[in-house]
């Protein structure tokens, strides 16, 4: 999938995990002791606090970096930092600390002052101050034209920032774009230019050839011209798989970079021989300005942002890493005052030189990744206080294996997949039979996201007319279906470890509808003209046959022919029979697929096939996705601490702009949507803005895209016997995890 579906699922939080209350900075001496060993799932060694693209690799930058801003256990940003907060959660008062004050002000013209004051007592890992010059040198780094990490800081509306990226494009787009005929070598030499086409050639041969191979072997298509057919591209027929190749990347307008990871059937350019990144260096070409006017020194420790309009959501963003100048760029080409910042505007290669080996001011060392290991020792200058445990590692294992780790001795904490059968398992370890006792120690907490039913409006409408009554009623009829099986499904998967949800919204938002709220629906519960489906003396029998009578109403009224209770004939552009992906390993394991196979037969009584494809490798769901190959699939959506709805439902349609984020999943194109959407990030007033996502979740539910299915529990175990449980972070919540107090973390 595109880089915005890793932003969704694994960056949803910008400012630090890690933050301070209780017992923090009163750690005199680490303690010489054995280390604390998590079990985790595979990295990818992106461990920089700028490139990171999995939560795991992210987990390991974060020991060893700080953020501007940090967050309490409710998500909300802890605007006094420096000189320290106390909040109530949970009927407890905690004081939360971090690197820097902030004071937000909103000015008669329209733009946002964001003015902050650091510490002036936080040193890195190595020992060297950190100081405003390192959080202006870190936002320059993810403001550079040629920065293509996963932060959108550069996207924000500070102000200057687009006339300071103007100007100036990738040493890869222009020698693109130049071709292989160029002659001009004034910004590279002949030889590179060859090398390029060489390098590129063979590499985009394999590329196309690997999704040749990949649709063959499962039946899509047959050579060049029908496999890239098959995934979206018009080729000629006569195209060999490097012509194939050009046609894709064309129609990525040269931008290699995003094609190679937004189509991969497996292998990356990069992995094939072209690293796109061996030429992202920037080329001016053009007017530029030397700096970015909203980003201002005021002081010695204080800083000033400007933004041109309100933006709910920028203060998340606002909170960037602190990284060191002296480590990631080079402080002789760093001088404020004549618009220098650590490295030369469009170079971002001594940044990139340390993804693999993080530094910072967090509260551990990097030490080495090694044998699948991860290895990290106190940072004693941690400005929380010294970590009391001198070691810890992050060890990869399979999920299946972690829990016996714990038990066995070879982990002391992890984050297992917490199912119904994961919880009876760590019950039968307790001699109490509970999921907390003297083996294991557990700690539930709602999860960051939700699990969903995602219908394309592409794949799925009546008469290519996406948005049409007809088409909306054609997915209402599947939804009404599939709704009616989720408490079944979700219960039996998961019994109380997850709850079944009505809005395309993780329960986790301050955002989200409650069933007290007076308009709070049931997703999917009335039929064509508005009535209930349901009545409370209904069984599960009475109301799958509820169920299915309503859908056959949504058939009708989409242009279906229904006749003695059954579909017998869809109108142009629908069909009798869909297909519904689900990632189960191939085994049927994952939470919605008891869902999926009852809805299957439920929907076989009355005319209409739904065949459910169980895949082995989940990878191909997102590939096949992206290839706009799946009409319905069931996957999961991350959340962030604000409920900001842009990335994944707006369409552009209102602005005219092009379509945004990940709504290329749903295809969705609503102008009241897009422009609700933005009105929610235009305000600060929290109350305001949960009546306006109220407003936009009915729409999206009225799409019928999406079908809001679970809410589940993540789990934290600890091995009681060796943890000293005492020690770990109290009251954790989705914003506040384990980590959030890991220089208090002690082994026994």
């Amino acid at each position: 999938m595109k880089k915005v579906i890793a932003v969704l699922l694994v960056l949803v939080m910008v400012v630090s995990v890690f933050a301070a209350c209780g017992k923090t900075g009163t750690n005199d001496k680490t303690e010489e002791s054995k280390p604390i060993v998590v079990g985790y799932s595979n990295f990818s060694s992106k461990f920089s606090p700028f490139f990171a693209e999995t939560a795991y690799d992210l987990d390991v930058a974060n020991m060893t970096t700080i953020s501007l801003l940090t967050t309490d256990r409710q998500g909300a940003v802890v605007e006094l930092g420096k000189t320290g907060e106390t909040r109530a959660y949970n009927g407890t008062d905690y004081k939360y600390e971090g690197p820097a004050d902030l004071k937000i002000t909103e000015n008669d013209d329209g733009t946002v002052y964001y003015d902050f004051e650091l510490r002036d007592n936080i040193k890195f890992s190595d020992g060297e101050a950190l100081t405003v010059d390192d959080v202006i040198f870190s936002m320059y780094v993810q403001a550079d034209p040629t920065f293509d990490g996963t932060s959108t800081f550069f996207a924000l509306p500070i102000e200057g920032m687009e006339e300071y990226r103007a100007g100036m494009a990738s040493l890869l787009s222009l020698m693109y774009a130049a071709g292989r005929e160029n002659t001009d070598f004034t910004n590279w030499t002949e030889e590179d230019q060859t090398k390029f086409w060489e390098d590129l050639d063979t590499a985009g041969a394999a590329f196309v050839q690997e999704i040749v191979d990949y649709c063959e072997e499962n039946g899509y298509a047959e050579g060049v011209s029908a496999s890239l057919g098959a995934w979206g591209f018009e080729v000629p027929e006569d195209a060999d798989a490097l012509a194939g190749f050009y046609v894709m990347v064309d129609e990525y307008g040269g931008d290699l970079a995003s094609l190679s990871s937004a189509e991969t059937a497996g292998s990356s350019l990069a992995d094939l021989g072209f690293d796109p990144s061996d030429y992202a260096i920037g080329i001016k070409t053009g007017d530029s300005a030397e700096n970015i006017t909203g980003i201002i020194k005021t002081g010695e420790n204080t800083l000033r942002v400007v933004l041109t309009e309100i933006d709910a959501t920028a203060i998340y963003t606002l909170g960037t890493v602190i990284a060191p100048l002296h480590y990631y760029g080079d402080t002789a080409k760093y001088d404020y005052d004549k618009n220098q910042f650590g490295f030369d505007k469009g170079d971002l290669s001594s940044v990139r030189a340390k993804t693999s080996e993080p530094l910072g001011a967090g509260p551990y060392k990097f030490q080495k990744f090694e044998n699948g290991v991860v290895y990290f020792e106190a940072n004693e200058d941690y400005y929380l206080g010294t970590p009391k445990t001198a070691n810890i590692q992050f060890k990869e294992m399979s999920d299946e294996d972690k829990l016996n780790g714990v038990l066995t001795g070879s982990i002391d904490l992890t984050e297992p997949s917490f199912s119904l059968d994961a919880a009876k398992a760590i019950a039968e370890a307790n001699s109490n039979g509970e999921v907390t006792g003297d083996k294991i120690t557990t700690d539930t907490v709602n999860n960051l996201g939700y699990g969903y039913l995602g219908i394309s409006a592409k794949a799925v409408n009546v008469g290519g007319e996406l948005g049409s009554d007809a088409s909306k009623n054609l997915r209402k009829a599947f939804a009404t279906v599939f709704a009616n099986f989720r408490d079944v499904t979700v219960d039996s998967y998961y019994g109380e470890a997850a709850s079944v949800i009505n809005y395309p919204i993780s329960d986790t938002s301050w955002a989200a509808p409650q069933k007290t709220d007076a308009n709070y629906a049931i997703a999917f519960s009335k039929d064509v003209d508005g009535n209930e489906i349901y009545t409370s003396d209904m069984d599960a029998d009475a109301k799958t046959e509820a169920a299915l009578k309503a859908a056959l109403g949504f058939f009708e009224a989409a242009g279906y022919t229904v006749a003695d209770g059954k579909v017998t004939a869809a109108p142009a552009g629908a069909k009798m029979e869909y297909e519904v992906w689900i990632p189960a390993d191939g085994t049927g394991d994952h939470p919605s697929f008891m869902m999926l196979n009852l809805a299957s037969d439920a929907l076989a009584t009355i005319g209409i096939t739904l065949t459910v494809k169980d895949l082995a490798d989940s990878s191909e769901l997102w590939t096949s996705i992206e290839a706009d190959q799946v009409p319905m699939w069931c996957a999961a959506w991350g959340a962030s601490p604000d409920p900001d709805m842009y990335q994944v439902y707006y369409s552009g349609v209102e602005s005219g702009k092009d379509p945004g984020g990940s709504n290329y999943m749903y295809d969705i194109a609503d102008p009241t949507l897009d422009k609700l959407i933005m009105d929610a990030r235009s305000s600060f007033d929290q109350a305001y803005r949960k009546t306006i996502y109220k407003n936009c979740l009915d729409i999206i539910v009225d799409w019928a895209v999406e079908i809001p299915v679970y809410q589940r529990q993540n789990a934290v175990i600890f091995s009681t016997e060796r943890v000293n449980i005492d020690s770990v972070t109290p009251d954790i919540t989705p914003y506040y995890g384990w980590m959030a107090e890991i220089q208090n973390l002690e082994l026994k």
